[in-house]
């Protein structure tokens, strides 16, 4: 458990406020600039048990919370309304059999229109291409990428494993994502998911594979 010393509030010269009556500004901790604004959710506890400040820090709004998480964990590439261009590869590089590959694009497609709007997927013999944007949540803000990839991978991991009386992970632990900041570059990505398969020597036409899947209205460059 983490915790946090403050120095002691040097007294103050003038008059004394009335006990019994304090608040944040007042406590004489100073935080460091880019944090004074921040909202910071936190327990309340140490070894000894809730400190005094347990009951107000349990009733700050979760919707604060969820904010402040948002901000710390993925300022670096998450952007509201943004494509996020996302691979994950199997843990261990011998093929999927057809019928897991089937659960594992299910698994994919669950959450499109929940979580996720779901531009297109393509499930590889070793890995996994999706071309996603996070919706928003209740509260307005974007569904955490590393929650939701976090979901794919667990339920599909738990259903393939199923299916094969295996146990233990599927997918490496590593996932690669890449915010897109163009039509352009959306576009190149749709490509570069379609043609996959066909790069790899498995169809001759991005239409015949059976583990590819582009949302009807996604723009599809034709030969």
């Amino acid at each position: 458990m983490l915790i946090l010393i403050f120095p002691a509030p040097e007294k103050s010269k003038g008059k004394s406020k009335a006990k019994g009556k304090s608040n944040a500004k007042g406590s004489g901790q100073a935080y460091p600039p880019h944090m004074e604004n921040e909202h910071f959710v936190g327990s309340g506890v140490t070894d000894s048990g809730p400190g005094p400040g347990f009951p107000s820090i349990m009733a700050d709004s979760s919707i604060l919370a969820r904010k402040y998480e948002y901000r710390r964990r993925m300022p670096h590439y998450q952007k509201p309304g943004h494509p996020v261009f996302v691979t994950f590869c199997k843990l261990i590089r011998d093929p999927f059999p057809e019928a897991a590959s089937d659960l594992v694009l299910a698994h994919c497609l669950h959450d499109h229109g929940k979580r996720i709007d779901l531009h297109a997927a393509v499930v590889m013999p070793d890995h996994v291409h999706l071309l996603l944007t996070p919706l928003p949540d209740e509260h307005g803000w974007p569904h955490p990428l590393p929650a939701i990839l976090k979901l794919i991978k667990g339920i599909s991991a738990h259903s393939v494993n199923q299916l094969l009386g295996t146990s233990g992970p599927v997918w490496q632990e590593e996932s690669f994502e890449h915010t897109l900041r163009s039509d352009e570059s959306f576009k190149d990505k749709l490509e570069y998911i379609r043609q996959n398969p066909v790069r790899r020597g498995l169809v001759a036409k991005p239409e015949d594979y059976r583990w590819l899947w582009c949302r009807a209205d996604t723009p599809v460059r034709r030969p």
